[in-house]
């Protein structure tokens, strides 16, 4: 009987955890940050390496899918709105994206057996890379088939400096740190399964 209640306990936990991301990914998309004689920046991207790292691959793409799924389903928490059309927004690939770097970055620190920053760090940037392969690409197909531009992948890759992926590095670098400095606590607390 001890053993349900603590299985229900993490369950629970987990549940709890996962609704946490997926609101901190929703309100990260509205921290913005400005840049001067740029533009600006969110935290967004950080929170979805964080899901990653502490809730693993599974439940933190969970997490990050909720988010995309409740923003699909009309709900204003897409940068720019909500809603089924926002699936022809070239930027709508990289929150298919960051489902996948989600995942990516949490099972990146399983296998890792994360327990040292630069361990963290590439479990990140493992999520880094995914997430801009992804978003690039989606974003290529969507400017040209679809919106018909003449572009190329090389011009939508330019296109992500001096502000995005130097901005998302950055980010990359925090969350190794946090999910360092948060390592004893999520390892004491936080009983989910990678």
């Amino acid at each position: 009987m001890e053993n349900t209640a603590a299985k229900k306990r993490v369950n629970v936990l987990s549940l709890v955890l996962c609704a946490l991301f997926a609101a901190l990914t929703a309100v990260g998309a509205f921290i913005q940050i400005p840049l001067p004689h740029l533009d600006y920046f969110t935290l967004q991207f950080l929170f979805v390496i964080l899901s990653g790292i502490t809730l693993g691959p599974k439940l933190g793409a969970a997490s990050v899918g909720a988010y995309v799924l409740l923003g699909l389903a009309g709900v204003p928490i897409f940068a720019a709105g909500g809603g089924i059309a926002y699936v022809l927004r070239p930027s709508f690939g990289y929150l298919v994206a960051f489902i996948a770097a989600s995942f990516l970055t949490g099972f990146i620190c399983r296998k890792l057996n994360a327990d040292k920053f630069w361990k963290y760090l590439v479990a990140a940037l493992g999520g880094f890379v995914v997430t801009y392969a992804i978003g690039l690409v989606y974003e290529y197909f969507m400017a040209t088939l679809y919106l018909g531009e003449e572009t190329t992948l090389w011009l939508i890759f330019l296109d992500c400096f001096p502000i995005d992926m130097p901005c998302d590095l950055l980010l990359c670098v925090l969350a190794a740190f946090i999910g360092k400095r948060t390592e004893n606590i999520r390892r004491r607390y936080v009983k989910v399964e990678y």
